[in-house]
């Protein structure tokens, strides 16, 4: 039997991608496709301000005919983030995921600066506890416009 890991620093990706706030929509799609990820943290001075995903630059930048060299991530990123810290409780943190239908959860230090992110995929570390419908929930929620 597995044990389920006991903080969030135990199942988040670490060294998350991010970008500062005037970089460009081409230059977080680069990120993306070199790093094999779907998003990227934004930042200002270092600390966490917002975050923007591969959809975000489809459907509030192509798709809203915005030039994706010259639109700042500040134009199209999502800034009203939830975020937890690497000590606190990975399961609690899962709940949180699936109660508020989110599919990432930035992982700040006590400077909001970005040290880790748990995705869904990370989700699947924690086996004791979650109800396997949480998942189910997170994946089915729509889409943030």
């Amino acid at each position: 039997m597995r044990t389920m890991p006991r903080k969030v620093s135990d199942i988040m990706t670490t060294s998350p991608r991010s970008l500062p706030l005037e970089a460009t929509l081409y230059e977080a799609a680069q990120v993306m496709r070199d790093s094999g990820i779907g998003d990227v943290l934004v930042t200002f001075a270092g600390r966490l301000c917002g975050l923007v995903t591969d959809r975000d630059i489809v459907v509030r930048g192509v798709a809203e005919s915005r030039d994706p060299a010259l639109t700042p991530l500040s134009d199209v990123c999502t800034a009203d983030l939830i975020t937890v810290r690497a000590d606190e409780d990975a399961l609690a943190a899962a709940q949180l995921m699936g109660r508020q239908a989110i599919r990432r959860l930035p992982v700040v230090d006590d400077e909001r600066r970005p040290i880790g992110i748990v995705s869904i995929g990370d989700l699947a570390m924690v086996d004791e506890g979650l109800d396997r419908n949480t998942l189910s929930d997170i994946s089915k929620a729509p889409p943030s416009l």
